[in-house]
């Protein structure tokens, strides 16, 4: 009689995983997304569920622009936390206030889609499908207010599956498999690679490091990457660094250690921060390695500069540039004007103070600077040590910030008193050099905070 009951038990629950799985065939048949998700969410067993993710997932993939994006409606309308069950949470917890309602509240309070995503992430390669799909809900947001509820669920899930703990940092050389290192071209936002030899020649001589976090989960995609040069001073300008005919250096006769490109490589990652623990790790890594290194600096863009200069010189109540400032940096709208002597120095005098004004007065509307990288390494702990002019004269260094480049300086005895003094003020740590710029009764004006 039991072996009887048990039997018919099993025979039961194996007829209804046939019917959802033949369900969710259906459903994939007519290309429901959304229907196959609910067969997803209603299912319990673990191998059904990881064929239910995988159909989820490929029909997804293979669906027309209209229906992916018909989905990505549906986690926000349909998938998000059913409101009876919240109020009847709130209700318990206002009725007795202890751990076990606090946390009846809280499972309420959380989305469907949440749970969705986390058993999606089972199929084989669901982590990378949903890095594509957060992506693609990316080009949506401006257009879609309505899709930032789900993409803030992404980020969140994607902050505790993608945290140091998982990361992977792996030395980045010429002996490592080619498919990454045409990931490594392909990716690189700062300084365009423009073949293979030119890769060769960032990663080959002994005076050349790159380093890349890499998750298990892609186990052959870099999250982000920094290359490094080795050199005997702070750079000034990135020509030099990557010349074709510059001579290379002992790795053992180099004091200073120069992140010259920071590149993250998955746009469906983006607000999950993964720099400053880049940068640490690598520096601790280098500094184990060559202990005869002892400065750590940046020679970064300004992304933002040229666009912030060209609204101040189209203002007449700007504050940061006069008539005379304005007079002379008309000559930035001159092609070749840096091919001069005379013009760039006329230029040089008027830049760099708007440049210093740039970084320490300029605010967005919650106090932060208006340059993103700034932002970046202000709040991983750096000093704004330099500004140089005609750092990058190429054509988008040109264009993004007229030629401006500066360093940040990574002091390992002061990194967490400049983040805490950034964190909690706001604080613009800055060398006295950069600080002299601001000459006068300027600099102690206040910009009126911009919003982009």
């Amino acid at each position: 009689m039991p072996n009887s009951f048990f039997n018919e038990l099993l025979q039961q629950l194996s007829e209804r995983g046939r019917a959802m799985l033949g369900l969710a065939r259906d459903a994939a048949a007519r290309g429901d997304v959304v229907e196959l998700s609910e067969h997803l969410l209603s299912g319990r067993g673990e191998a059904s569920g990881v064929a239910l993710a995988k159909a989820v997932l490929d029909t997804y993939a293979n669906a027309p622009l209209a229906t992916r994006l018909a989905f990505l409606t549906a986690l926000a309308e349909r998938f998000g936390a059913d409101p009876q069950k919240v109020e009847e949470a709130i209700t318990a917890y206002r009725e007795k206030p202890d751990a076990a309602t606090l946390h009846r509240l809280h499972t309420a309070a959380e989305a469907r889609r949440q749970e969705l995503m986390r058993r999606l992430n089972l199929a084989p390669g669901g982590t990378a499908a949903l890095v594509r799909m957060r992506e693609e809900l990316i080009e949506h947001l401006p257009n879609r207010p309505d899709l930032r509820a789900v993409d803030a669920d992404f980020v969140h899930l994607f902050s505790s599956w993608f945290n140091r703990g998982f990361l992977v940092l792996r030395p980045i050389d010429w002996t490592t498999p080619a498919n990454i290192l045409e990931k490594i071209i392909r990716y690189e936002a700062v300084h365009e690679i423009h073949d293979w030899d030119d890769l060769r020649r960032r990663l080959e001589p002994p005076d050349r490091r790159c380093f890349a976090f890499f998750h298990p989960q892609l186990v052959d995609e870099p999250l982000i990457f920094v290359e490094v040069a080795l050199t005997a001073e702070i750079p000034g300008a990135i020509a030099p660094l990557l010349a074709k005919d510059r001579k290379p250096i002992a790795a053992e006769a180099a004091t200073t250690a120069v992140f010259y490109s920071i590149s993250n490589t998955q746009r469906g990652l983006g607000g999950v921060s993964f720099g400053n623990f880049l940068i640490k790790q690598v520096v601790d890594d280098l500094k184990r390695d060559l202990p005869n290194l002892k400065t750590f600096v940046t020679l970064s863009p300004v992304p933002g500069f040229a666009k912030w200069l060209a609204r101040e010189r189209g203002s007449e109540a700007s504050q940061a540039l006069d008539a005379e400032a304005k007079t002379v940096l008309a000559a930035l709208d001159e092609e070749g004007w840096h091919e001069d002597p005379a013009t760039a120095e006329k230029v040089r005098k008027v830049l760099l103070p708007a440049a210093a004004w740039y970084f320490l007065k300029a605010k967005t509307p919650n106090g932060r600077p208006v340059d993103p990288v700034a932002r970046f390494h202000l709040g991983n702990g750096a000093r704004l040590e330099r500004l140089n002019f005609l750092g990058d004269t190429s054509a988008k260094g040109l264009g993004q910030a007229h030629g401006l480049m500066v360093n940040y300086l990574y002091a390992l005895e002061d990194i967490e008193k400049n983040h805490e003094a950034f964190a909690g003020s706001g604080e613009v740590i800055a060398a006295a050099a950069v600080r002299k710029q601001l000459k006068g009764e300027r600099a102690s004006r206040t910009l009126v905070p911009v919003t982009d």
